[in-house]
């Protein structure tokens, strides 16, 4: 029996997938935690994915590949030492040097060289605010990798812990198209570094990883295990799925997500739409939202209801919940982009101000708000016919209903699953073998419902009445 490892090496913890290679079949699966918090040091990966990788069998094992979280700093001295810790996407300090970027090269300028408008999560704006706050630090950087770059080159034996008799081996650092698309100084379109970008960021070219085609290899393990290229986790989690053409991916987490694998890149000069590759050769425009299942939890936990009655709840409102609507940007707002923004309830009148309408009108506003996303997705690049829906927030059939109302298009839920480690198993299999599996879960199809315009119109009213407020 072949076996291959996918890895999620995400921001909370590392998980590893065993999958037989003919039938796609997990055979066993083991996580290990990261530390918490916005920056940290990447040993800290290192030793979660050796835990991990500890704790499932590994005997059939001949390949292996890293989807990882996207945009971080990893920064490397001439000698392959960790200058600082890495820099997380999630740490907003860059906020600053992502508008002086825009300042620099204009935001439309920028869509069309890189696919997407910087913002704090990218790497180029780390990088700018490392040379801004730490020049010192800055002048020591020979090379910069991202999460999943370090860890598939500390995976090939390379590192700091040898380059006394190897040498750095910074070279050997490599990376794919889908992280690279998020730096913010990589074209998805030619598939080349921005020189420019790099030097008004950085003050100086450092070593930036090759990139690598979605079958190649990066190399061996000192096992003998054959390495993926890896990717970005959302990427990752496409080619887990086995979205294709067409097919659209609404996630919904602790944040929202919408993903496209389409065959035309975006280039969206109001930000909205990140324009990035894929894991498989196309690209992957994406848009994301700050808030999407912990709006839902709240006012669940306010209204005191179970998750069977918040469905029941749900069940009962009718589409609009009675004029009731919610712009649920409880945590600020990523799209729109509206980071000091607050939630607020309108349409409030003395019949629609019931629990259940309120359970309805939360549901509504984050689905809305993700299916303005989409609809800005398919404006920049094509036509999407299918709509996968994944994350903790998609089992829950009172969402399920709503996104069927609000989206016009077949929606399917796939079971729950760890997708970004299955779609980096998926990555390891096409290296080992040179063709991509066709493993897949099934996506059971919603029942199709007639489209309901009015939350959606509702909700745009809200947010421009709100947006007027605050101008």
């Amino acid at each position: 029996m072949r076996c291959v490892i996918g890895v999620d090496s995400s921001t909370q913890s590392c998980k590893v997938l065993v999958v037989n290679v003919d039938s796609g079949v997990i055979i066993s699966e083991a996580s290990s935690p990261h530390p918490e918090g916005t920056e940290v040091h990447p040993e800290e990966w290192w030793s979660a994915l050796r835990d991990a990788l500890s704790k499932v069998e590994t005997s059939n094992v001949e390949a292996i590949s890293i989807g990882g979280q996207q945009h971080g700093l990893v920064a490397l001295d001439a000698a392959g030492e960790v200058v600082r810790p890495a820099l997380l996407w999630n740490d907003t300090r860059s906020a600053p040097q992502a508008e002086h970027i825009i300042a620099q090269f204009g935001a439309e300028n920028l869509a069309q060289r890189t696919g997407s408008v910087p913002v704090a999560s990218f790497t180029a704006t780390k990088l700018a605010w490392v040379k801004h706050h730490e020049p010192q630090l800055a002048e020591k950087i020979a090379a910069v990798a991202l999460p999943h770059d370090w860890l598939t080159w500390r995976l090939q034996g390379y590192g700091p812990s040898i380059s006394s008799r190897l040498g750095p081996q910074l070279d050997k650092l490599v990376t794919d198209r889908s992280d690279a698309s998020g730096t913010g100084y990589f074209s998805p379109v030619t598939n080349s570094y921005d020189d420019d970008i790099l030097d008004f960021v950085l003050g100086h070219r450092p070593f930036l990883p090759r990139v690598l085609g979605p079958e190649d290899s990066a190399g061996t393990t000192e096992d003998g295990w054959v390495i993926g290229a890896g990717g970005g986790d959302n990427a990752m989690a496409a080619l887990g799925l086995g979205a294709g053409s067409g097919d659209v991916v609404m996630s919904l987490g602790t944040s929202g997500t919408v993903f496209a694998v389409t065959s035309t890149p975006a280039s969206d000069g109001t930000g909205t739409v990140a324009g990035f590759a894929d894991a498989s050769g196309a690209y992957l425009p994406l848009v994301a939202t700050l808030n999407a299942s912990r709006p839902i939890d709240s006012v669940r936990q306010l209204l005191g209801y179970s998750w069977d009655e918040f469905t029941a709840a749900i069940d009962t409102a009718a589409p609009g919940s009675g004029g009731l609507t919610l712009l649920p940007f409880f945590d600020g707002e990523r799209m729109p982009n509206l980071p000091h923004s607050t939630g607020l309830f309108g349409g409030i009148t003395r019949s629609n101000l019931v629990r259940e309408n309120m359970a309805r009108a939360v549901v509504e506003g984050v689905i809305a708000n993700l299916a303005r996303g989409l609809d800005a997705i398919v404006s920049e690049t094509e036509k999407l016919t299918r709509l996968l829906l994944i994350g903790g927030g998609a089992q829950n059939a009172g969402t399920q209903r709503v996104v069927s109302e609000l989206v016009n298009m077949p929606v399917g839920v796939p079971a729950p699953g760890e997708y970004v480690a299955f779609g980096a198993a998926k990555q390891a299999a096409w290296a080992l073998t040179e063709t991509l599996p066709t493993w897949a879960p099934v996506a059971r199809a919603l029942p199709e419902r007639s489209t309901d315009a009015v939350a959606r119109e509702q909700f745009e009213n809200l947010l421009r009445h709100y947006e007027r407020s605050i101008d």
